[in-house]
Parts: structure tokens; sequence; C-alpha cells
């Protein structure tokens, strides 16, 4: 098996195809690539094969959070979004968030062992006051990648006009499910790429800020529950209106806007790009979280920042055109609002104002040591920029 960069899509060989059963059953959300054959599974018809799928057990898990935990360090990175944890998971984090090991703070997002679902009995909250370990966040999939023309569009897509992408989840089910675990008192991170899912997915949080705060405006309730839009790459105009009305904060990652440069204006068109896709700039008055989405896109948060500012491709410092001018530069950011997104802003989406993102007195005892000052670095040396030291809560984690 072999998974698609944005994990939306796995290509499987015939002897996997004779475990599955014949003809495939009908998969909502899902699609079944059968031309020029068979072997290409697709968002929720993945299914169909990971319940064959051979699965690491605790040691092996134990093993990958801990490789992966040295591996961010290096980059220079002292906390993390989790952004889909199960609860048999959740309990291996329990585990080791206790050893000399654990070397990242983790914001964790509970995610059923059944996608898009609700299960209360299973949901455990935690906060432990060395802040380690945060689990008040569930995950939600509103659709698919744009990748793999898998992200819900309210338009067909440009260059394969018969479709416009998948739903995950219908919009009653998701809207249900929004209010059902905001209730639980848990935050409600909802991915989604397409126009059509993030409006969906606005649609959910101001049907449940509605019920959650009739007393308040929406703008107010909001402030109270952080509703969370994960990726938020292609939103219409008149929904990034809404998103500011109510102060919605969108999740972005800044290099998948240069990893898709190459192909989005193809798949979108001119129009449904410059007004709608990897907003950033647009966005910044609602406190944007910055993050990288690995391991789809590398971890290192300077090559985030790079892409932010310069809108061209951290691997090899060029924009779509093969030149230096940069993609679609309206929508970028200077190196301070970049550098906040990458800071405060994940700790505002994850509860931790005045805790973690910045140096100050009463604050996590989190830094990292660089060679020199950014702002004084040639913008084009953040894409190869090396971290001396990580600290995490007063212990260093890594040094070269």
């Amino acid at each position: 098996m072999l998974d698609r960069v944005d994990v939306h899509c796995i290509w499987v060989s015939e002897a996997v195809l004779q475990l599955l059963p014949d003809p495939l059953p009908d998969t909502p959300g899902g699609e079944v690539v059968t031309v020029p054959g068979m072997g290409v599974f697709c968002d929720n018809a993945m299914d169909l094969v990971m319940e064959h799928w051979p699965k690491p057990g605790k040691d092996k898990k134990t093993q990958y959070v801990k490789s992966a935990m040295k591996d961010l360090n290096r980059f220079g990175l002292v906390g993390t979004h989790a952004a889909g944890v199960t609860p048999m998971d959740l309990k291996i984090f329990e585990e080791l968030a206790t050893g000399a090991d654990w070397s990242v703070r983790v914001y964790a997002m509970l995610e059923c062992e059944k996608r898009n679902t609700f299960c209360p009995d299973q949901a455990v909250k935690i906060s432990r006051e060395d802040g380690l370990l945060s689990v008040r966040s569930v995950k939600l999939f509103a659709d698919g990648a744009l990748g793999s023309w898998g992200s819900a569009l309210i338009d067909p897509y440009t260059d394969h006009p018969w479709t416009s992408g998948s739903l995950l989840i219908n919009a009653s089910t998701l809207s249900g499910l929004t209010l059902a675990w905001a209730l639980e008192g848990f935050q409600v991170n909802i991915h989604a790429i397409g126009d059509l899912a993030n409006r969906l997915a606005i649609d959910s949080i101001s049907s449940a800020l509605d019920i959650l705060c009739p007393n308040l405006s929406q703008h107010d309730c909001q402030t109270l529950h952080r509703f969370r839009i994960e990726h938020a790459q292609i939103i219409h105009q008149d929904d990034q209106k809404r998103i500011h009305e109510m102060g919605i904060i969108p999740s972005i990652q800044p290099t998948h806007a240069t990893s898709d440069m190459g192909y989005a204006e193809v798949r979108l068109g001119k129009k449904r790009t410059s007004e709608e896709a990897y907003r950033m700039r647009s966005l910044l008055p609602v406190n944007p979280v910055l993050g990288s989405d690995f391991p789809v896109e590398p971890p290192d948060p300077f090559q985030g920042i790079f892409a932010a500012i310069t809108r061209r491709s951290p691997q090899t410092g060029l924009d779509a055109d093969g030149g230096h001018h940069g993609w679609y530069m309206h929508e970028a950011l200077t190196l301070e609002e970049a550098l906040r997104g990458f800071t405060a802003g994940p700790a505002h989406g994850a509860f931790l104002d005045g805790k973690a993102g910045m140096i100050e007195v009463g604050a996590y005892a989190d830094w990292v040591v660089l060679d020199k000052p950014l702002e004084d670095m040639e913008v084009d040396d953040l894409r190869a920029l090396h971290v001396k030291e990580t600290w995490v809560a007063g212990r260093m984690v890594y040094g070269q």
C-alpha cells in the first residue's frame, strides 16, 4: 500500500484487492478509482482497505512518538497540535508524558476510533499542571484534499468539470456533531479545504454558537469556545466575511500554498484562486494559527515562515512560474506577522494565552537558540536555518 502525500488516497496491489469484497459496497464520501484499473481508494473508501491493514502495536507506536519528538526538537519545535488522536493512542500519550522522552508540548485533538462520530464515553479531558499534554478539543473532517480532487467545492473543478469533490460527512451530521461535542465542553476543529466544506463548517459553527450562547453575540460566544477550521484553504468571499464577523480561528499551513501552487490554479481557475484560495493576510485580523501539517509537509517552522512571507517554495526558493516574485503576494505576511502566527497564534488556538508562544515572566520556559536574530537574516537563509538549541520546560532537549 502506498499513501498519497496528503493521506487522502491510497494505492494498493492486486494481492490487497483480493482481500476485499466483490462487488465493493458503495461508500458515501469516498471514491474507488476504476479507470484505467482498480487499486486506488480515496477518502472514506480507504476504510475498505484499512480494515485489513496490519496496524502497529503499542510498542511500535511508542517508538514512533519518541523518534518524532526528537526530530521536532531538532527543528526548534517546543509544541505541536496533534490533529486527530484516538482514545487508544491518547493512553500511550498519557504514559509517555510522565517520562524524560516526552520533549514536546502536545495539544491533542481527540478523534473517535470511527471518524466523524460522537464518542463521549471514550472522551477524556487532560490538563496537566506542567502543560506538557492537554486535551480539550476534537477533530472532525468535512472533505478531502485538493490534489486528489477530493476537496468539496461549490462549483465544479476547472480541470475536472464533472466533479465538485467529496463531502466526507453530510451537512446535518456535521452540524449535529459540532454542537454535541461543544456541549460536552470540547473545542471543535473542523478539517475543511474546499469552499463548500468551509461554508458548511461555518454554518455548523454558526448554528452551535446560537445555541451555546443565546444571550451573547456570535463573536462573544466564539471568544469562549474558539472553534477552528483546519486548513481553511479555499473560502468563498461571502464566507470570509462570516469568519471575520464571528471571529472563527483559521488554522493555516503556509507551505500548503507553495506546495500546491503548481496545480492549484489549474484545479480552481484564476478567479477562484485569486479571490478564495490560500488566504493569509486576508485572515490576519482573526488571529490565525500557523503550522506545518506534518507529516504531509515538512515540520520545519522556518520553512513555513519563509513560505508565508515570500509565497515561494522553501525547497527551491522559486514561485509557480520559476521566478522570485512570489505567488499571489497580496496574501503574503511580514516576518513579524508570520512569527506571531507560529507562536502566539497557536497559543491562542490552544487556550494557552500568556503561557506559550512568548517569553515572559509566568510563561512556560520554552525557547530556541539561533545563530542570530531572524530579522538580521537574509530571507532565503530561513529555508535552511539550523537551530542551535531547543529548550522545553527549562530543559535543553536538543543541542548541536
